[in-house]
């Protein structure tokens, strides 16, 4: 296939990237259902002449159907996207990218969607996606599985399907949440999982972050106990992960614990920790949940995060070493592979 590539490259170089252009544009239809011209041209950073030129050869080939509220993919469509999923994987360096970051950080899995998800909703559904697809195939039965919040994950929870009954599985919220937008909160996430899948779910209905007098306090609690003893006992952990700086200012954090992380220099936060450019934990924040005891149990720890702007955060927690399977978009993994200098052979097409 590598061979195959290269030698039409050299010889046919137009003709993938035309290839390569119209896939783009199927794909793109096909993950957002429908989508207007103007929409699609903007997330595809194309304009809509050269947009309308392909779509009406695509629309003649009985590729895509039009109707009012936009374009959408046919069946044949559909399959044929299928069909050249392997072989696109290939001419957009997707699996190189993911080799080399696999092998960086002695990972199990990654897995790299075409893309940005910070521009690109389609994306973030993709990403989402192929999270749920990881989530699935590592799911036993009777597992406990930990999710934290936020839009990655809120993406996961509305994509996820299971290919068999889950009934004996539980989702559980990784860490207290009341107070962020409730779509975005470790409950709502844990409990839509669920209920996709036909699971059970508990919920912990205490604060993200509490001062001390109250965590004593809380976890004293019998309910409050109880519930922590089953996240504690989490098999899996699905987490995002987000800048640090960014996540501290949408949990409210008070300017000194603000100004204390910038000190330190913390560029990620994950599972309500934070990490510097070297992985190493600068500090944490006092919450119910999870603890990073429970995370070195976990016998998978799937991490969820995409976007160019995220390359660093990325990079660090896995510097941290306790991810076993990352899902990302091709922008955040670029990022990574550059910021770790690592070679990466081909890539992107036109590179």
């Amino acid at each position: 296939m590598r061979e195959w590539l290269e030698i039409n490259k050299r010889l046919l170089p137009d003709l993938l990237e035309l290839l390569k252009k119209r896939y783009t544009i199927l794909h793109e239809i096909m993950v957002s259902d429908i989508i207007g011209r103007r929409t699609l041209a903007s997330s595809l950073q194309m304009t809509e002449r050269v947009l309308r030129a392909e779509t009406d050869l695509l629309k003649a080939q009985g590729l895509i159907e039009t109707e009012t509220a936009g374009m959408r993919i046919s069946e044949e469509g559909r399959k044929l996207v299928t069909q050249l999923e392997p072989l696109m994987r290939e001419l957009l360096g997707m699996r190189h990218l993911e080799d080399a970051i696999r092998e960086e950080f002695s990972l199990k899995q990654v897995i790299v969607v075409p893309g940005d998800s910070e521009l690109s909703s389609a994306v973030k559904q993709e990403l989402g996606k192929a999270a749920c697809e990881v989530l699935d195939r590592v799911m036993g039965k009777d597992d406990v599985i930990a999710v934290t919040g936020g839009s990655t994950l809120a993406a996961v929870a509305d994509q996820l399907t299971s290919s068999v009954s889950r009934k004996g599985n539980w989702f559980v919220p990784a860490r207290g949440g009341l107070g962020e937008s409730l779509e975005y909160q470790a409950n709502t996430i844990a409990s839509m999982m669920a209920k996709r899948v036909g699971a059970q779910y508990r919920l912990l209905h205490v604060p993200d972050l509490i001062s001390e007098d109250a965590y004593q306090s809380l976890k004293q609690e019998p309910n409050i106990k109880d519930i922590l003893r089953v996240i504690r006992q989490a098999r899996i952990v699905v987490h995002g992960i987000g800048d640090a700086l960014v996540m501290a200012r949408r949990r409210h954090v008070d300017q000194a614990t603000v100004q204390q992380l910038r000190d330190v220099e913390a560029i990620a936060e994950a599972y309500s920790y934070y990490f510097d450019r070297q992985g190493q934990v600068v500090h944490t924040m006092l919450t119910l949940g999870l603890r990073m005891e429970d995370i070195s149990q976990a016998e998978a720890v799937i991490a969820v995060a995409g976007g160019k702007g995220k390359g660093e955060a990325i990079t660090a927690v896995l510097r941290f070493g306790h991810e076993d399977i990352l899902v990302t978009d091709e922008v955040a993994a670029y990022e990574i592979v550059q910021i770790c200098g690592l070679d990466v052979p081909m890539g992107r097409l036109e590179q």
